[in-house]
């Protein structure tokens, strides 16, 4: 009979023992299976805007150098869909999830659904308003605005007049770098003359300048937030006969189309972000504290833009 008691004991401490490591490993985050790849859930805005697409081609190469598996969703620019795409990867049981949110607000509950599945979450480029993060990657967007105001104030001698084209409403970068470029424009000489969005794509910012162009000709300076609005930008002043070698024209991100036009002295300049830094080290920080427990070493990590002209081209990161 004691035998028999002993063995049931023995029993029981073992089953408390399994039942407690469940336990502390569903505290921790799903680790990944033995022998298995690691597998990272990614949602961007777009997969058809040239930003995001070298954005997610860095993605695609750290990945393979880590030899992890990376599930890319688009989000087509509908914050609903990229919550729902979200929890797509909670049901799919992705180990780690890499996103861009589309608005800093709207994808918070997106956020707290992966604290809830204990899935580790970080952003790159734009930032989410709420949640837990492991950690957020991204340029120093502000800084972004400021280099470029800098750039526009010395080109016009601290004088004149600019018109601005903003991003889109509640997306952390549109916000960080009107504030970045308005604040040192506010200081200076130089008159803000009007401010409109144009949600980052260049058919918007096409149309939203022929209609300032209609109101405003006293402009010596136009800045946009992105470089397709502002290639859209410099259709519209083309249409109507503006003499570009006049004007200071200065968007943002560096995109292929916009080097090339900065070549063909149609663009001024481009604030460089180094989006391909800024997807790798997103990646390595979500892979290694999924693989090996290790955390960033900070939770926000930043990258200082820089204004690329004809004049320093080696500097842009990409540079067709």
């Amino acid at each position: 009979m004691q035998t028999k008691m002993k063995r049931l004991t023995s029993s029981l401490v073992v089953l408390s023992l399994a039942i407690g490591s469940v336990v502390l490993l569903a505290g921790c985050g799903k680790p990944p299976a033995p022998g298995g790849k690691i597998v990272i859930g990614m949602t961007l805005p777009s997969s058809s805007h040239p930003f995001f697409i070298y954005l997610k081609k860095n993605v695609m190469d750290e990945a393979e150098k880590l030899g992890v598996k990376v599930i890319s969703a688009d989000a087509e620019d509908a914050a609903a869909k990229q919550m729902s795409i979200v929890e797509d990867f909670i049901s799919r049981g992705v180990d780690g999830v890499l996103i861009s949110p589309i608005s800093a607000d709207a994808l918070v509950p997106a956020v707290e659904a992966l604290n809830k599945a204990n899935i580790p979450v970080a952003t790159v480029d734009r930032k989410v308003n709420g949640g837990e993060i492991l950690v957020h990657v991204g340029a120093d967007n502000v800084e972004g605005g400021r280099v470029a105001a800098r750039y526009i104030l010395e080109k016009l001698g601290g004088k004149g007049g600019v018109i601005e084209i903003e991003g889109t409403p509640g997306a952390s970068p549109a916000i960080e770098r009107k504030r970045g470029f308005d604040e040192v424009v506010a200081a200076s000489g130089v008159k803000l003359l009007a401010s409109q969005t144009a949600d980052f794509k260049r058919a918007t910012g096409q149309s939203v300048m022929e209609n300032l162009l209609q109101a405003r000709s006293d402009f010596q300076a136009v800045y946009a937030a992105n470089d397709e609005m502002m290639l859209g930008a410099i259709e519209a002043m083309d249409a109507r006969g503006v003499d570009l070698s006049r004007v200071v024209t200065v968007g943002y991100d560096a995109i292929a189309d916009a080097m090339q036009s900065i070549k063909s002295g149609r663009l001024t300049a481009s604030v460089e972000q180094y989006p391909g830094q800024q997807a790798r080290k997103a990646l390595r920080f979500l892979v290694e504290k999924i693989r090996d427990g290790k955390l960033p070493p900070s939770k926000e990590v930043y990258i200082t833009p820089v204004a690329i002209d004809k004049n320093n081209l080696e500097k842009a990161e990409r540079k067709e």
